[in-house]
């Protein structure tokens, strides 16, 4: 390819990625033009999915500031570059690869942060934007400003949001009581009835509640 075709090709994808909401990275090998028509249909209006030169888009990677992608950009690649709602498209993807296995997604950026597949995946996993909001707005529930902001927010931010929620509740679960007698509860319940014996001090303790999520 001439020197000045190459450069050309570098522009536009420099281009598509400085543009583009999300850019997935894949591996196509074995697909049919058909699938690949289907795909990129499948991604919403102003989608794209093209194949690619590895050699040059590492260049164009590395102009944008996404080197990291360069360990991806191995064998046959085609980028989906996202301008629209990439929840959206990471469910397309997602359902797509379900159906042709032979699509291997290698990893990607989302809202200028490279990511790997699993976190494509996870993307593909977060539930619809007013579910999302309906939840994120009740955990801000008391603080107005951070809510009506929220409704303003794309969906690729509520989508890290959501995320981040559901690991920090995941961390701050607490973990399952034991099945046993609780000793405080015995105290509690010879004050309330100061009259019952000392023997049925058993008796008048429960059990401890379970923790729940």
């Amino acid at each position: 390819m001439p020197t000045q075709a190459k450069a050309a090709v570098i522009d536009e994808i420099t281009e598509r990625f400085q543009n583009s909401s999300a850019a997935v990275l894949t591996e196509y090998r074995g697909l049919t033009v058909a699938q690949l028509t289907e795909l990129r249909r499948s991604l919403g209006a102003g989608s794209s999915y093209a194949v690619v030169k590895n050699t040059l888009t590492k260049r164009a990677a590395d102009s944008v500031g996404f080197s990291d992608l360069a360990p991806l950009l191995t064998g046959p690649t085609a980028i989906a570059f996202i301008e629209g709602d990439p929840v959206e498209a990471a469910k397309a993807i997602r359902d797509f690869a379900r159906a042709h296995p032979m699509l291997v997604v290698k990893g990607g950026v989302v809202e200028g942060r490279t990511v790997d597949a699993r976190e494509v995946t996870r993307l593909a996993d977060v539930e619809s934007r007013d579910v999302l909001l309906a939840k994120l707005a009740g955990a801000m529930k008391g603080n107005l400003t951070k809510a009506a902001g929220l409704f303003q927010a794309p969906l690729s931010q509520v989508a890290r949001l959501a995320l981040a929620l559901q690991e920090k509740k995941a961390a701050e679960a607490p973990a399952p009581a034991a099945d046993t007698t609780s000793e405080d509860a015995a105290p509690d319940a010879a004050a309330a009835a100061d009259t019952t014996p000392d023997t049925d001090t058993a008796d008048a303790e429960s059990p401890a509640v379970a923790g729940t999520d």
